[in-house]
């Protein structure tokens, strides 16, 4: 009895249904990227495996296996002409589009999370031995902390400046500005899963159970924004406009379009058939890709509902 009834839940409620539907993208669920054209999806599942996908009608364009272990962070970087992957086997590397490893080198620890600002930018992991490097593409180390007990659950990176976040399994949430000087946010009620900088910076996202957390730049001190979403948020991004995309999972795996400034839906799209990983915009704000536990990939088409 148990299994149907924690299958069961992760519905929700239904909304618009995705205009692409890649079935069987991976095993599970995976990390998703688009390229700067806004043209190709990359996806990286539980089993290692990458695959690339035309986000307009989700044709495949190519497969291969990168990682021994899950893909934990996948991005386009070099202008979209190349992919950096981070495993849990604690490796990066970074191939051409046609698959081909053109570096690899190893990160320390099991990568647990990944986030840049820019295809010609540093990388940022989160790691599961609880520290945050700062990657050169190159793999040229730039800087390590080590600032959690336990598990980073998230990382972010400031797209106009050097500013970096994480959050861990302890429950902290810091942040380090350019000058590098560490800062300790208030502590959420529930461990934040996901992390986002705000389009004008003066704020962090993040998602806990059923809510956003919104921390104030400077300062830190901590909003709490109920939503819609009946389980976990695990993954938020900004879209143009300022509307967040959301999606969620443990009990839920809805997609929502919510509004920032209090966490209310814009719209609901048609939730996943099991529970949420990713959410992923397209660069020029036409399209959004998510994936989930029902191994799928799907694409909304959104320019003609931007603002």
């Amino acid at each position: 009895l148990l299994v149907p009834l924690l299958l069961g839940g992760c519905l929700s409620a239904p909304g618009r249904p995705a205009d692409v539907i890649i079935e069987d993208a991976h095993g599970s669920g995976s990390r998703i990227a688009v390229d700067p054209d806004s043209r190709l999806i990359a996806s990286g599942g539980w089993s290692g495996r990458v695959r690339l996908w035309d986000i307009g009608d989700g044709e495949a364009r190519g497969r291969w296996q990168a990682h021994s272990g899950a893909v934990n962070g996948i991005v386009f970087i070099d202008d979209g002409t190349r992919l950096l992957t981070a495993g849990y086997d604690g490796r990066i590397a970074t191939w051409d589009l046609n698959g081909t490893r053109l570096s690899q080198w190893p990160a320390g620890s099991p990568v647990t999370a990944l986030s840049t600002a820019s295809t010609r930018g540093p990388v940022l992991t989160g790691h599961k031995d609880g520290k945050v490097r700062l990657w050169d593409t190159d793999g040229r180390l730039r800087a390590q902390w080590q600032p959690h007990r336990g598990m980073v659950r998230a990382v972010a990176l400031k797209r106009d400046a050097m500013v970096m976040a994480s959050a861990g399994a302890d429950g902290k949430v810091f942040l380090w500005p350019a000058d590098g000087r560490v800062q300790q946010f208030e502590d959420p009620p529930t461990d934040a899963q996901t992390l986002a900088f705000a389009p004008g910076g003066d704020a962090l996202y993040g998602g806990g159970w059923f809510q956003l957390f919104r921390w104030e730049i400077p300062g830190g001190r901590l909003e709490r924004l109920p939503t819609d979403h009946r389980g976990l948020i695990h993954s938020i991004r900004f879209l143009p406009g300022g509307r967040l995309a959301s999606i969620s999972r443990e009990t839920d795996s809805a997609v929502l379009l919510l509004n920032a400034e209090d966490g209310t839906t814009a719209e609901r799209l048609k939730r996943h058939e099991l529970c949420g990983v990713a959410v992923q915009p397209s660069p020029d704000g036409r399209f959004l890709a998510t994936s989930s536990d029902d191994a799928s990939v799907r694409v909304w088409r959104l320019e003609s509902r931007q603002p």
